[in-house]
């Protein structure tokens, strides 16, 4: 397993820099991301449009993530210890069980 990773995208450093709304205006014109591996620990991406985004390995300790809609996201080896998670919807393979004990022990998510 790779470590997460802070990377040069131009998409990413949006994100890193916490301009979601600019992040989702650029992406719904067309322009790609790379999250794979990402490292988006304790920003806030309260808004952030991830329909179909891959966030594999990604690593997302204390992010907040309230609201989002993560349904249709890769997270398989993403971590969300210590995340805000209320109103967060999560794909139906992770079971409830999976997202607290990565939320509360760190482990990495695994699909069932």
């Amino acid at each position: 397993m790779q470590k997460p990773e802070i990377k040069q995208d131009p998409m990413y450093q949006l994100l890193r820099e916490e301009h979601v709304e600019e992040f989702n205006r650029r992406r719904a014109a067309g322009d790609s991301c790379e999250l794979r591996h990402a490292d988006l620990r304790g920003l806030d991406l309260r808004g952030l449009d991830a329909q179909g985004l891959d966030l594999s390995d990604a690593y997302l300790r204390q992010a907040d993530l309230r609201g989002i809609n993560l349904s249709s996201c890769r997270l398989e080896g993403a971590s969300i210890n210590g995340a805000k998670i209320s109103g967060t919807y999560f794909p139906k393979e992770l079971t409830p069980e999976e997202i607290t004990l990565s939320l509360v022990h760190g482990t990495r998510l695994r699909y069932r």
